[in-house]
């Protein structure tokens, strides 16, 4: 489904559309809030640069972060909620992240992600202005992705000069979409020229994907001004790592932990 969303979107008065506040779980305030902090505290926000959200299912609605906002000073009640289905906000009294639309898109295409981030951390950054994937060349990676982190196309000048936050979106699902059947296997997409969006099953997980996608970007960079010619991660090792913590059959960690 492709909603057209507007890129100034505008409150509506809560409730003139059967809309009750007491529909979001403060806990999901309190989760993004904290996620959008925790941002900060992992060092990958330069001023405002970065937002956070995470989606309500029931309530069809997510909760994100003011636009222009310090992600340390957002309290729960600052979060807008924005409807799943259209885009109108639904409660807020300031603009939701100009970021809101590439948000909702990916909601909508993909119904298992629970939180979705936005950076413009310094490595990830570097290897979308680049223009280059970042490869698999250690267990690190493995542990997190499933291959090569995807680098989106350029986006055309039609895109760009209309619904450019949606459009964002679109080309970031036409990027995992190109790479896998399972956006969970591959949470992490670098926006050519822009920089990284991540994804997990509820905000807390897309802010460690955020973590590690870094981490990995940083170590995939030092290894190769070492080696220009560094080899990928063999196969086999790759998909050991990855199973072992996302696979059906699972084992590390603690039944139960999810991140």
């Amino acid at each position: 489904m492709q909603t057209s969303v507007c890129n100034r979107l505008l409150p509506v008065k809560p409730g003139a559309v059967g809309y009750d506040e007491a529909m979001i779980d403060m806990a999901l305030r309190e989760q993004v809030a904290r996620a959008n902090a925790d941002l900060v505290r992992a060092g990958l926000v330069t001023l405002s640069f970065g937002n956070v959200s995470g989606v309500d299912r029931e309530a069809n609605a997510l909760v994100i972060k003011p636009s222009g906002v310090a992600c340390d000073k957002v309290q729960p009640e600052d979060l807008v909620v924005v409807s799943l289905e259209d885009g109108r906000v639904l409660e807020g009294s300031m603009r939701p992240s100009s970021d809101t639309p590439t948000h909702l898109r990916l909601y909508q295409a993909y119904p298992d992600l629970g939180g979705v981030v936005h950076t413009h951390s310094s490595y990830a950054a570097a290897f979308a202005q680049a223009g280059r994937d970042i490869p698999a060349l250690g267990t690190t990676h493995a542990d997190h992705f499933r291959g090569p982190v995807p680098t989106s196309r350029l986006m055309t000048e039609t895109e760009i000069e209309g619904e450019y936050e949606l459009e964002t979106g679109n080309v970031i699902i036409e990027t995992i979409d190109g790479r896998t059947d399972d956006a969970l296997r591959m949470p992490a997409v670098l926006v050519r020229s822009h920089g990284p969006f991540t994804w997990g099953a509820d905000a807390d997980g897309a802010v460690v994907n955020a973590i590690a996608l870094e981490a990995v970007a940083a170590m995939a960079e030092r290894t190769l001004s070492l080696d220009p010619d560094a080899p990928d991660i063999q196969e086999a090792l790759l998909r050991r790592h990855f199973d072992r913590k996302h696979g059906p059959g699972a084992y590390y960690g603690q039944p139960g932990k999810e991140h």
